[in-house]
C-alpha cells in the first residue's frame, strides 16, 4: 500500500499521539483553576467551577451557532475562550490574557501527550520517502495550535500541513475536509492514504471520497484508559484512590516503558510521588502563609529544589510563589557559628551527646569546631580531661563528671572563648545570607528532609541577634522531635509528611528508613564542613574533602543511587501535570501516602531491601567511638538497618516489629 500512494493523512489524537488521561476535557480543569486564580489576585469573585461552567455554555453556544451554516458543530479556542475571558475581566480581558491563558493550556496538553512510537517511526519513514505527509484533527484547537503540540512531540518538521476543523469548521465526521484538502493541495484522491482510529471519521468518511483509509485499534489502549477512567472515578469518591489514580497518569507508556533497574523502579514508583507530594505540600503552605522566599537547605535540599523546578510551576502557574533558593548548611557548619552570640548552651552541649558515638569534650570541639586545647584549662578547673567520658552510653561514665560538665558550661570565660572562636564562621555565615537576600523578606520557608530540626536550631541562634531576622517556618518531609525544639513565633517547624506532634501512624513509617530518604535525596557532592572568614571580609563556603575512605564511600554511594535520583527526576517530570488533572490541592493524598509508607517501609520484601538499601551513610556528628553493649541500638529491630543473614531474620519478625512500633508510638 505504502508503495502506490502519493500522500499519506494521519489523524492527530489517539492516532500520532496518545492522551494519559481516558479523557481529554480533563485538561480543562487545572486551566479552570489558572483563570479563576487570576480573577481573584484581580479581584472578581469566580471559582473554577463556576470558570468551567461558563466556558463550557459559550463553547456549546458557539457550536450550536455553526451548526446552522456548517454540517460539523464545531468550536473554535481563540474565539470562545476570549469571550470566556471577557465575561469573566471585563475590560482587563486582552490579547496578552488570553496568549496567558493559551500558552497554560498548551502546556497542559503537551504535558498529557506521548507519541506513539510505532506509528511516528512509520511517518518519519513515509517523509524521508518523499510521500506528502499531512496531519488532519478534528477538534476545537486551530492548526497553529497543533503545530506547538506536534513540534513538543518532535513531529512537525516531518509534516508538510496541518489542518483542524476549527479553522473552517469542516470536520472528519461530515467529510468534508477530504475534498476540501484535496481541491487546496492538489491532491488526487486514488493516491492518499488516511490513518486513524476512528471508524467514521477516519474510516468511512475518507472511503467515500475514494480515499484509502486505514483504522488502527489497540484493544491494550482501549484497556489502560478504561483502567484510568475506572480509578478516577473512584477516586472522586474515596481520597485513597487520588493518589493510585495519580500515579496511573504518571506510568509510562510507548517508548517510556523500556526495562529499567530495580533501584530506578523504585526510584519512580515510590521515592519519586511521596517527594514531589512533599514539595506540592510546601508549596501550598508557602501560598496559605503569603512566604515570600524559600530556601532548600542541606544535602537533600539539592533534590528538593529540582523536583520544585519540574512540577510547581506547572501546578501553580499564577506564579504566587516564593522566589527560591538553594542554601549551603549543615549542622557541622551551622553547629560553631550558632555559638558566637549566646555561647555554648546546655541544650546544645547535649544534642552533641545524642548519637551514641559521641563520648567526650573532644567530640564537643569536633561538632562546634573548637580548638580542644585552648579548652584544657577550662576542663582542669572542674576536675575534666578531655577524654572524660560524658555520655551514659560509654564506659566510665559518672554523674560527678556530668555536674563538672554542667559546671562547665555555666563558666562566663569558657563562654568568652566559644564566642570568640566562634565569631568568624558566623560572620562569614552572615555575608553568606546576606548574598542570597534572607534579610530582605519577612517570612522565610526553610526546606529540610528533617528529622529533629536541628539545623533550623542552629540557624536561629546563629542570625537571631539581628533585628532584621526574617520569621523562620521550617518545613520538614518527617519531624522526629526526638528533642523539644524551642519554638517561638519567628521560629517553628513542622513535619509535612510525618509529624511526631500529630499522632499519624501510618506516617510514623518512615521512622523505620531515615537514612535511606536522607541517601536518596543526597546531593552528589561533598557535605559542608564551615564557614571561613577571609582576610578581605569576605565569605568562603568549606567542603569536606573527598580523598579519604570516608569521601569515596560517598562517591561509589553517588554511583549506587544515581538510577534512583534520576527516576525520582522522571517521575517529577510527569507528576505535576496528573496532580492538576486528579485533584484540586493537597488534601486528597494523605490515604496513598500512609499505604506507600507502611507497605514499602514497615512491611518490605527481602528484594526490595536488598535494592535500594544505602551502602555508606556519613553523619558528622556521630562519633567513632563504641558505646557499651547494653546501650548499642536493637540490631534485629529494623531490616533496613541490617544485611546478611541478620536481614532475613528481620524481615522474619516484621509483624512483631510492627506491633512494637504502634506501642512505642501510642507511649510517646
Amino acid at each position: 500500500m505504502q508503495h502506490t500512494v502519493e500522500t499519506v493523512s494521519f489523524d492527530m489524537f489517539d492516532t500520532l499521539l496518545v492522551r494519559r488521561t481516558h479523557d481529554p476535557d480533563l485538561v480543562k480543569l487545572p486551566v479552570a483553576r489558572f483563570i479563576s486564580n487570576l480573577a481573584r489576585a484581580e479581584g472578581f469573585d469566580w471559582n473554577w467551577r463556576e470558570v468551567q461552567l461558563l466556558r463550557d455554555d459559550i463553547e456549546n453556544a458557539m457550536r450550536a451557532l455553526t451548526g446552522e451554516s456548517y454540517d460539523d458543530h464545531e468550536a473554535r479556542y481563540p474565539v470562545f475562550m476570549q469571550e470566556t475571558l471577557e465575561k469573566i475581566f471585563g475590560e482587563v480581558a486582552d490579547a496578552s490574557l488570553l496568549d496567558l491563558v493559551t500558552q497554560y493550556e498548551m502546556q497542559m496538553e503537551n504535558a498529557m501527550l506521548v507519541p506513539r512510537t510505532v506509528i511516528v517511526e512509520w511517518l518519519k519513514e513515509l517523509a524521508r520517502a518523499g510521500k506528502r505527509v499531512l496531519v488532519i484533527s478534528d477538534i476545537y484547537l486551530p492548526a497553529e495550535h497543533l503545530k506547538i503540540l506536534l513540534e513538543h512531540a518532535g513531529i512537525l518538521e516531518h509534516v508538510e500541513q496541518v489542518f483542524s476543523s476549527a479553522d473552517n469548521f469542516l470536520a472528519k465526521a461530515s467529510g468534508r475536509t477530504y475534498p476540501e484538502i484535496a481541491a487546496k493541495l492538489g491532491l488526487a484522491a486514488n493516491k492518499w492514504l488516511h490513518v486513524g482510529d476512528n471508524p467514521i471519521s477516519d474510516g468511512f468518511r475518507p472511503s467515500e471520497h475514494g480515499i484509502q483509509a486505514l483504522v488502527l485499534q489497540d484493544p491494550e489502549e482501549y484497556r489502560r484508559k478504561a483502567i484510568a477512567a475506572r480509578q478516577f472515578f473512584y477516586s472522586t469518591r474515596r481520597p485513597f484512590w487520588k493518589g493510585r489514580a495519580l500515579q496511573q497518569l504518571m506510568a509510562p507508556i510507548e517508548a517510556e516503558n523500556i526495562p529499567r533497574s530495580p533501584m530506578y523502579i523504585e526510584g519512580y514508583n515510590f521515592f519519586g510521588p511521596l517527594i514531589s507530594m512533599f514539595v506540592h505540600f510546601v508549596a501550598e503552605r508557602c501560598r496559605e502563609k503569603n512566604i515570600s522566599k524559600l530556601f532548600f537547605l542541606s544535602r537533600e535540599g539539592w533534590m528538593f529544589k529540582q523536583v520544585w523546578e519540574k512540577t510547581i510551576p506547572l501546578l501553580y502557574p499564577d506564579g504566587r510563589l516564593p522566589e527560591i533558593d538553594y542554601l549551603h548548611v549543615s549542622r557541622q557548619a551551622l553547629a560553631g557559628a550558632s555559638c558566637a552570640h549566646e555561647g555554648l548552651t546546655q541544650e546544645k552541649a547535649d544534642i552533641v551527646f545524642l548519637p551514641p558515638g559521641n563520648r567526650s569534650f573532644r567530640d564537643v570541639c569536633r561538632v562546634f569546631s573548637l580548638d580542644p586545647e585552648t579548652m584544657v584549662s577550662y576542663l582542669t578547673q572542674h576536675n575534666l580531661e578531655l577524654d572524660s567520658t560524658l555520655s551514659p552510653a560509654h564506659d566510665g561514665f559518672s554523674v560527678e563528671n556530668r555536674r563538672a560538665f554542667e559546671h562547665l558550661v555555666r563558666n562566663s570565660a569558657f563562654q568568652q572563648e566559644v564566642m570568640r572562636q566562634s565569631k568568624d564562621s558566623n560572620q562569614a555565615l552572615l555575608r553568606y545570607l546576606e548574598s542570597l537576600g534572607l534579610f530582605q523578606h519577612e517570612n522565610v520557608a526553610l526546606v529540610d528532609i528533617g528529622w529533629l530540626g536541628t539545623i533550623q536550631r542552629f540557624f536561629y541562634s546563629a542570625i537571631k541577634q539581628r533585628s532584621d531576622r526574617p520569621i523562620l517556618h521550617g518545613m520538614l518531609f518527617g519531624a522526629s522531635r526526638g528533642i523539644v525544639f524551642p519554638t517561638t513565633t519567628d521560629n517553628y517547624i513542622e513535619g509535612l509528611i510525618f509529624d511526631r506532634d500529630r499522632f499519624d501512624f501510618a506516617s510514623s513509617a518512615i521512622l523505620y528508613a531515615r537514612d535511606l530518604f536522607e541517601e536518596a535525596c543526597r546531593a552528589p557532592y561533598p557535605t559542608l564542613n564551615a564557614y571561613r572568614l577571609n582576610s578581605d571580609g569576605s565569605h568562603q563556603l568549606v567542603f569536606r574533602q573527598m580523598d579519604d575512605d570516608i569521601g569515596k564511600g560517598e562517591q561509589n554511594q553517588d554511583t549506587h543511587y544515581a538510577d534512583l535520583q534520576q527516576a525520582v527526576l522522571d517521575a517529577a517530570d510527569r507528576f505535576a501535570a496528573a496532580s492538576a488533572v486528579v485533584t484540586q490541592g493537597t488534601a486528597g493524598y494523605r490515604p496513598w501516602i500512609h499505604y506507600l509508607l507502611v507497605s514499602k517501609l514497615a512491611f518490605p520484601q527481602r528484594h526490595e531491601i536488598k535494592s535500594i538499601s544505602h551502602l555508606h551513610h556519613l553523619d558528622d556528628f556521630h562519633g567513632a567511638n563504641t558505646p557499651r553493649r547494653s546501650r548499642r541500638p536493637k540490631i534485629l529491630h529494623n531490616p533496613w538497618e541490617v544485611l546478611g543473614w541478620k536481614q532475613v531474620w528481620a524481615c522474619l519478625t516484621l509483624r512483631w516489629q510492627f506491633r512494637k512500633h504502634l506501642k512505642d508510638m501510642i507511649n510517646r
